[in-house]
């Protein structure tokens, strides 16, 4: 059985897809968990999972770290600022270290321009995915889409109290699924051998517009919930004037105006065929946060 690398394992999908190879019986002293801080990690480390610690800065930590790894997680860095030149580290070591397959987080897209309203997330994605295909390494990319955990997150915690959700959405879709079954899907890549080379598009079979989740919530509490979509100015200064910070209100509006353009509306069966079953649908997943709330 190969070695299996997990970078970006202090985090949760790192730590999600470590515990589901766990889960389908690969032994914890075949995988190691790439951290910058191993206080963070000792729940891993009382799994019998190897520790490594590098940083995505250091490229010398890097290299040291990835000896002796077949296959490599690269889980994209969430430093928006230092994100290229730390994945063109990875690459870089992951080569030098003679790391056999690379399988890579990207983004689900459909624009790719620079006129994206996602391009901050997107650019890195673009380029890491060009230095894979060029490096004459071994790669698997999976291009995510938005995570359907943070559809609440999205919306607020106040939503039932306001009744009303209020984002420059538009009525664009987003094929959104669980995190969990996506570090599921990824940990099935990582333990099989026929993804050579590919690119998988990781989406839920069907896609949801704001109208769908006010509807499911209204549905699942018994109260009316609307959603109301401003324009992408009115909705900077209401989250600036709520004291909202400007790089949370930039990942929003960013989210949000994407999904009015169409670019996270893409339904693929990759996710399905690699769990083997279709992903969680929106409304149960929202029966879950909000069926107490009745």
């Amino acid at each position: 059985m190969s070695n299996i690398l997990i970078t970006g394992a202090s985090g949760r999908l790192g730590e999600l897809v470590i515990y589901s190879l766990l889960e389908k019986g690969i032994e914890a002293n075949q995988i190691s968990a790439l951290v910058r801080n191993p206080e963070k990690a000792e729940a891993l480390k009382n799994k019998g999972v190897n520790l490594k610690i590098g940083d995505y800065d250091n490229y010398a930590s890097l290299v040291n770290a990835f000896k002796g790894a077949d296959k490599l997680l690269f889980v994209s860095a969430n430093d928006m600022n230092k994100r290229v030149s730390q994945h063109e580290n990875v690459v870089k070591a992951a080569k030098e270290a003679g790391v056999r397959h690379v399988v890579y987080t990207s983004i689900e897209r459909k624009n790719e321009t620079e006129k994206s309203p996602l391009w901050v997330i997107t650019e890195a994605h673009l380029s890491t995915e060009k230095w894979l295909k060029e490096s004459g390494l071994t790669y698997t990319i999976l291009k995510n889409n938005l995570y359907m955990d943070y559809i609440p997150v999205f919306i607020g915690n106040k939503v039932l109290e306001t009744a009303t959700i209020y984002l420059p959405a538009g009525n664009g879709k987003v094929s959104a699924a669980l995190r969990s079954e996506y570090a599921e899907a990824t940990a099935n890549v990582l333990t099989s051998e026929e993804h050579e080379n590919k690119a998988y598009d990781f989406t839920n079979v069907e896609a949801y517009s704001y109208n769908d989740v006010a509807k499911y919530i209204s549905e699942i509490t018994g109260k009316t919930i609307q959603y109301v979509s401003p324009g992408a100015d009115e909705f900077m200064q209401a989250l600036t004037d709520a004291g909202v910070p400007a790089e949370g209100i930039g990942v929003l509006l960013g989210f949000a105006v994407a999904q009015d353009q169409g670019d996270l509306d893409f339904i693929s069966k990759d996710l399905e065929n690699l769990l083997g079953r279709k992903p969680t649908a929106l409304k149960p997943y929202l029966e879950t946060v909000y069926s107490s709330e009745n």
